[in-house]
């Protein structure tokens, strides 16, 4: 399976993929596709920082 790290950040930090690719302003489908090949390093440290930011959005509904 490709990009296992950004798998394994989603689900370790909760966020959902539709929510990634909203905010990529992507559809969710154009995520999923992207993410069956080995993204370059670039792409891959924009969506990290994306479901970081989510994340955090996340927690700080919850508080």
């Amino acid at each position: 399976m490709e990009n296992l790290e950004i798998r394994r950040k989603l689900k370790e930090r909760k966020v959902m993929q539709w929510q990634v690719a909203d905010a990529l302003n992507i559809s969710e489908m154009t995520l999923v596709r992207k993410l069956r090949y080995e993204l370059p390093e670039e792409e891959k440290q924009k969506i990290f920082s994306v479901i970081e930011e989510i994340a955090e959005k996340n927690n700080n509904k919850k508080n």
